[in-house]
């Protein structure tokens, strides 16, 4: 039960989109009673939950829970942090707004090896994606911008 209480305060914490490190939430986490949290178990909930860092508002660096984490409707929001996508020989190159880089490669990664995507690396507005063997760095490009709805 106590974990359960744990997971709550930490995803609701999350959703403010006011802390930028592991120590503040760890801080915020104690000052509501939860005297055995440390950074090490922030730091594993931060990666059961996905969290990401990104941009608020303010445009802060700050922890976040991803809202979404499915194949973007035409509406949605994160088309809209997709600004250009871009191929060479060995990989697909996306280039998005500040700050989203790593939400939209969790979204690719999620999506995987089945779409042709090995993995994703992720700065803060560029993301590297490389195809699997069976797929080539053509086809994942044509693939990324179908799932972007962007002009071929």
């Amino acid at each position: 039960m106590k974990q359960d209480n744990l997971t709550k305060a930490f995803k609701e914490m999350l959703q403010q989109e006011k802390f930028s490190s592991q120590i503040e939430i760890v801080q915020a986490l104690q000052e509501q009673g939860f005297s055995n949290v440390n950074q090490s178990k922030v730091s594993r909930m931060l990666t059961k939950f996905g969290a990401v860092r990104t941009r608020n508002a303010k445009s802060e660096m700050v922890y976040c829970l991803p809202t979404e984490i499915s194949v973007p409707t035409t509406c949605s929001p994160l088309k809209n942090l997709v600004l250009d996508i871009d191929y060479n020989n060995a990989m697909v190159v996306i280039r998005t707004s500040p700050g989203a880089a790593q939400l939209i490669a969790r979204l690719l990664d999620s999506i995987g090896k089945s779409e042709g995507i090995l993995g994703s690396i992720a700065g803060d507005d560029t993301i590297f994606s490389t195809p699997t063997k069976e797929c080539s760095v053509k086809k994942l490009h044509k693939t990324i911008i179908t799932l972007f709805d962007q002009e071929l």
